[in-house]
């Protein structure tokens, strides 16, 4: 099952000279943090699922001697891990710019990549090939827009929000939200699961 997380970056070792560059780009822009990360997380795991969806590799990997189980467990597990190098490789090039960010920044990055994967991973085993990266761009500009009417509404209550979080201790503040999206991440990776063991081929 690793030779399935590693085929990912193997297949992408052109885009991967892109992926620096890139992050690089909205580095200099000056870009929120938050995005920076949520942006270089989903960079590996979304180009993976559209080379996949282009070449129809579903056909040659259920070929191969790999259950439909551990395929989509490749994918889950996969995105975590190539989502920690990229908030890593993120993080260095911020700091060799000088470019403040904090803890806080990595946590919502990291649980808004796990909230946007649990929501649209399951979309690749519904959606027919071809159409499902238009689903993803729509996907991902909707959450963006979320996001920023979020954060904008959150202005007019800074107050009472702040009264809010500094009665709420610290281990409550980050656990139960990274509690949540685990678990719908979870749920995610089972329906995936069921979808992709009846899907034919």
């Amino acid at each position: 099952m690793l030779n399935l997380i590693r085929r990912d970056a193997i297949l992408q070792k052109k885009q991967l000279f892109i992926f620096l560059p890139f992050i690089l780009f909205f580095v200099v822009l000056g870009m929120n943090p938050i995005f920076i990360f949520l942006v270089a997380s989903i960079f590996i795991p979304f180009n993976a699922y559209a080379y996949d969806e282009k070449a129809e590799t579903n056909i040659l990997l259920n070929s191969l001697p790999y259950t439909r189980k551990e395929i989509i467990t490749a994918r889950y597990l996969g995105a975590v891990i190539y989502m920690v190098l990229s908030i890593g490789l993120a993080s260095l090039v911020m700091f060799i710019f000088n470019k403040p960010f904090a803890l806080t920044d990595i946590a919502i990055g990291t649980g808004l990549f796990l909230l946007f994967a649990a929501l649209t991973f399951p979309l690749f085993q519904v959606f027919k090939p071809g159409s499902i990266t238009t689903v993803i761009l729509i996907s991902f500009v909707l959450l963006t827009w979320l996001m920023q009417w979020i954060l904008s509404n959150a202005a007019e209550h800074i107050p009472s929000i702040t009264d809010f979080i500094a009665s709420v201790s610290a281990p409550a503040l980050y656990g139960v939200p990274a509690f949540i999206i685990l678990v719908i991440y979870a749920a995610s990776w089972t329906v995936s699961t069921v979808i992709y063991e009846r899907k034919a081929f």
